[in-house]
């Protein structure tokens, strides 16, 4: 991959000053480096999209299939199941068999499985599409990170990568929010899912002519068992978590799955300590980097994605605003998103990944405390404001641990190390709404519940802040 910077060619005798200004110049990419750059953020983008473009259609598309109320929160966790149970699993096999292979591979099912989501007939052909659009989401997201890494060296042009690799990230959120709503009442909610057919076709028509192949040198034997307790863990754990939000705790099928999740996990770790090729190093999870940085990630994740949907529960429930005002607030947010994802690179320079991570929770922490300050009769503007600003820290968060977790990983290990970054996002979007999310509808009212919600995730961030700092501060 060509990747250029500026001139070093030797130059005998050259001025001290003249080497200290050339040494300040930033790399640039080459065109063909911003071609892949392009290709596998389209792709994230894509995949983000995924996850919010069909919530403001679930109504219409329920009365339009058949589905009841129990069916469309399946429309949720049929993607969600195989998009967080397969990623540790896929980014392995990525590592050992071949990155964009995979990762076109990905690509194809998520495009077809678009399609029959598209034309679905009946609640099973949409499910079946929902399904394994989570399939090929679990195979897109971890080779396509590692294609970043690998593709980009560690220093500025790695920061910029995942710079822009993140503002998009969280911007596909926003814009599948808003652009949900929009498609829905004029083409209908089918066409929420033909765009997600067209762009990976897109996307694929492109991608085979700018990756290069890349994979470890030697190909160890599959961790198997690892393999299949990780796996059965993280659906079992992903399914209870997303099926509570829905029906609560009580259930004997949440409690069931919840508890087989755990003991899967638990034996996983047994197991990797025992196998000679194992699926996930565990010196890598022991490392203050890998560990601090998956911390933060999940913390960020988990809390941006509850408040967000309390916050559309009060200005919605409480305050009376329609949908599309509703989506409004959410754009000033994904704006002033991209906003942090153009200068968190360069804060991150400056002051390096750790330190901007920690920062980035605490402020994350401080904006979502501000939202105590709503009030019953009026809050549109703080509930802006607060809310967007915490969405910079949390942009400038999720570049931050994705650099902390991958820095100082070789090559034939960034498929590991990036899976476990994704899987720390996929879980963080799952859990975050039923283990809090719920606080909002067990109060006395909706506007104690959202207050409630509020300062325990407030809460959290300032303390995961505080520990990110001391856990890395002498790594």
């Amino acid at each position: 991959m060509a990747i250029e910077s500026p001139s070093t060619s030797a130059s005998p005798a050259a001025p001290p000053s003249v080497a200290s200004a050339s040494a300040s110049v930033p790399p640039r990419l080459s065109g063909r480096a911003r071609l892949v750059l392009f290709v596998l953020c389209a792709a994230q983008f894509m995949v983000a999209l995924d996850f919010s473009v069909l919530n403001v259609a679930l109504p219409v598309l329920g009365k339009d299939l058949g589905l009841s109320t129990t069916g469309l929160q399946w429309a949720v966790t049929a993607f969600a199941l195989p998009s967080g149970g397969f990623l540790l699993l896929f980014g392995r096999i990525a590592d050992l068999y071949g990155r964009r292979r995979l990762f076109l591979a990905g690509l194809t099912v998520f495009g077809a499985s678009s399609l029959l989501a598209t034309l679905a007939w009946d609640p099973a052909s949409f499910l079946a599409g929902r399904a394994l659009q989570g399939l090929g989401a679990a195979v897109i997201v971890p080779t396509g990170m590692s294609l970043l890494t690998t593709t980009f060296p560690e220093g500025p042009l790695r920061d910029r990568a995942l710079g822009i690799s993140g503002t998009l990230l969280s911007l596909g959120f926003t814009v599948g929010m808003v652009a949900g709503g929009v498609l829905t009442d004029t083409l209908g909610w089918r066409s929420t899912m033909g765009l997600l057919a067209v762009a990976s076709l897109v996307v694929l028509a492109v991608a085979p002519k700018v990756l290069e192949e890349s994979r470890t040198k030697d190909r160890p034997r599959l961790d198997v068992p690892g393999a299949v307790s990780v796996t059965g863990g993280l659906l079992a754990l992903v399914y209870a978590l997303s099926t509570a939000a829905e029906r609560g705790f009580g259930g004997a099928d949440v409690l069931v799955t919840l508890v087989l999740g755990v003991a899967l996990l638990a034996a996983f770790v047994v197991v990797e300590s025992r196998s000679a090729a194992p699926l996930v190093s565990l010196p890598m999870l022991r490392r203050r980097t890998v560990a601090f940085g998956n911390l933060g990630g999940l913390l960020t994740f988990s809390m941006m994605s509850t408040v967000v949907f309390v916050l559309t529960l009060y200005l919605q429930e409480i305050l009376d605003l329609s949908p599309f005002a509703t989506g409004l607030v959410f754009g000033v947010q994904g704006v002033l998103s991209v906003v942090a994802g153009m200068y968190a690179p360069k804060v991150i320079g400056r002051i390096g990944a750790r330190r901007t991570l920690a920062l980035s929770l605490l402020g994350q922490g401080l904006f979502i405390g501000a939202l105590l300050g709503l009030g019953t009769e009026s809050g549109v503007w703080l509930a802006t404001a607060a809310v967007s600003l915490a969405s910079m820290c949390h942009l400038g968060a999720i570049i931050a641990y994705g650099l902390t977790v991958t820095s100082g990983i070789p090559n034939e290990q960034q498929g590991l190390a990036t899976g476990l970054v994704t899987t720390t996002q996929q879980v963080g979007l799952t859990v975050g709404i039923p283990l809090l999310g719920v606080l909002a509808t067990t109060q006395d009212t909706l506007f104690d519940g959202v207050r409630t919600v509020v300062a325990v995730a407030a809460a959290i961030l300032l303390a995961a802040g505080a520990a990110v700092a001391t856990g890395l501060r002498r790594d």
